[in-house]
């Protein structure tokens, strides 16, 4: 299949970014930063053929990174799910980014390696 028949074809991934944020039901888990992992598939709105090798013309991972982290050192919410729509969204809204999808890890149970969300989100069209 050529990409030319796929519109999501070009895709950005980040993979376990590591961030400490406040989230969780209970109040307690919730009291002070916690240690989360946030993986990010995006596709930018420029396809690649079309970036002249040239960081200016494309989406900036390191960029994507450094404004997750900032974005969730910020954040209190109850639920990790709410929190991965909102990183989603803000993301969408930030960059030139026509599709994303968001995973969340975090560790607050002893007897699993982790709990996660997934979420993807695309960009309207105005």
């Amino acid at each position: 299949m050529s990409n030319e028949s796929h519109p999501f074809s070009d895709e950005i991934h980040i993979e376990q970014l590591e961030v400490s944020t406040r989230v969780g039901v209970p109040e307690g888990e919730r009291a002070s930063p916690q240690r989360i992992t946030v993986s990010i598939s995006f596709w930018p709105s420029q396809p690649t053929r079309d970036l002249a090798d040239n960081v200016n013309q494309t989406v900036d991972y390191s960029i994507v990174a450094e404004e997750t982290k900032q974005f969730l050192k910020d954040q209190s919410t109850n639920l990790i799910e709410t929190l991965a729509d909102q990183l989603a969204t803000h993301l969408l809204k930030t960059f030139r980014i026509q599709k994303i999808v968001v995973e969340l890890r975090k560790f607050p149970l002893q007897d699993a390696k982790h709990v996660s969300v997934t979420v993807t989100r695309t960009a309207s069209v105005d």
